[in-house]
């Protein structure tokens, strides 16, 4: 069987178990052909037990209009956002006073990036990661996890 040609790339972040063909999904999608419902029904059933939160995800489209997609962990401020239990993030980052905290206990869940150098990331908390799998940072550079030993 031949692998199948790749003719796009395509990441969008999407409430989970909520997409439809309206923005951003059909934007994203219908220009490259792309049956808009098939994906929206297989998203929103392998994420509907994440319902409320922002899923992002990476679709990959073929040239025969077929695609694939892999659901991602939701981006570092919308878990923080969700620990504090806040509806919205500040308006003005920075020159606000505190609108919300979080727990050391949620902190470790998110994790902590210590050091990073020679390709290799030293992270603390992520008390629910498993050895062998695969993570992804903010920057979209992504890692194995392979030594769950603690410091």
């Amino acid at each position: 069987m031949a692998k199948k040609k790749v003719a796009a790339m395509v990441k969008i972040q999407i409430p989970a178990g909520q997409a439809s063909p309206a923005p951003p999904v059909g934007t994203a999608l219908g220009p490259h052909g792309v049956q808009i419902m098939d994906f929206c029904k297989a998203y929103n059933a392998q994420t509907e037990d994440q319902r409320g939160s922002i899923v992002p995800v990476e679709i990959t489209i073929f040239e025969d209009r077929s695609f694939s997609f892999i659901t991602k962990t939701s981006p570092t401020s919308v878990l923080v956002r969700e620990a504090a239990r806040l509806d919205k993030a500040a308006h003005e980052p920075g020159r606000e006073d505190a609108v919300g905290s979080i727990s050391q206990a949620q902190l470790e869940e998110i994790g902590t990036v210590l050091q990073v150098g020679d390709g290799i990331a030293r992270i603390y908390g992520l008390t629910n990661a498993q050895s062998g799998e695969l993570i992804e940072f903010e920057n979209e550079v992504k890692g194995v996890v392979l030594n769950l030993e603690e410091d």
